[in-house]
């Protein structure tokens, strides 16, 4: 029996899908179903009852699964202390983060990650913020990138950075013209956003309900470069990151206007609870907390 029949067990018992354990461990569905079948015949238990209507562990597969994630922690923990004694950082970290984190936070603190540890290699993945914490949970990537972490008793969560939100308009917008409004001034606009779902737009929300200010949402996108497009064709303003518009702002085809009180984005990284994170993944998670 070897380590990584443990691990594609657990990611199965986690994940409930033969095809994300496929996915996760980079092997076939019929892989999968063949390393089951090995540890079922290897311990003469059933450990898992297969039906088209739904998946579950066996009493026996219960024990399994309590043991085997017990034995993966205690592998993993050994791998990230002999590194430690090596003093030597190496293998991968596999990254999911929601797209406006990844096209404006992440690139410089990426980049200088792996110059200063080149034997580390980094992978990001691009996803909604569902998609982020479904990868986390289900064992998919070592760490989450997300703006207003979400609370999960199953997740840890490391603040690292708290991010202006300002309004963007169009730079013949009346409101460009000021140094700062108050959000009560925003009552009439037209408000482009992001779809109701998503974090940012929900926080931005309650931000404006809070003052007595009703959005009026004339256009709504799932991602942050579509939202700046509107805003630059007139279609309405925005409350955004004030980083994910430097570059328009400093072209002159969108203004940035400061937002009175205290309007921030908490930035975070989230891990599952029973990771064992490695040296690399420490000193990456380090890094986001360090102004660059």
């Amino acid at each position: 029996m070897q380590i990584e029949s443990l691990k594609v067990f657990c990611d199965l018992a986690e994940t409930e899908s033969f095809t994300k354990t496929a996915h996760i461990n980079g092997v076939t569905q019929s892989a999968v179903s063949q390393t089951i079948s090995m540890l079922e015949r290897q311990f003469k238990s059933l450990l898992i009852e297969r039906s088209k209507k739904n998946f579950r562990l066996t009493a026996e597969g219960e024990v399994f699964y309590e043991y085997s994630k017990r034995m993966l922690q205690s592998y993993g923990a050994m791998q990230s202390k002999m590194q430690g004694v090596k003093g030597v950082l190496a293998g991968e970290i596999h990254v999911a983060t929601v797209f406006s984190i990844g096209l404006y936070d992440l690139p410089p603190y990426a980049k200088r990650f792996m110059k200063d540890y080149p034997t580390v290699k980094v992978e990001v993945a691009y996803r909604s913020a569902d998609q982020v914490y479904g990868d986390v949970l289900g064992n998919a990537v070592d760490l989450g990138l997300v703006a207003f972490p979400e609370r999960d008793a199953k997740l840890e969560i490391v603040p690292f950075r708290q991010e202006r939100l300002v309004l963007a308009c169009p730079p013949q917008h009346p409101l460009a013209k000021l140094k700062s409004v108050k959000l009560k001034a925003l009552s009439g606009e037209k408000f482009v956003g992001f779809e109701p779902d998503i974090p940012t737009r929900k926080a931005v929300d309650r931000m404006l309900k809070d003052q007595g200010v009703k959005a009026e949402y004339v256009m709504q996108f799932d991602n942050i470069e579509t939202v700046k497009r509107a805003v630059e064709i007139g279609a309405g303003v925005a409350i955004l990151p004030e980083e994910s518009i430097r570059g328009e702002v400093g072209h002159q085809t969108m203004a940035a206007v400061r937002l009175e009180g205290n309007c921030f984005r908490p930035l975070a990284v989230v891990y599952k609870k029973d990771k064992v994170l490695s040296p690399a993944m420490k000193k990456f998670i380090e890094l986001l907390k360090e102004p660059l």
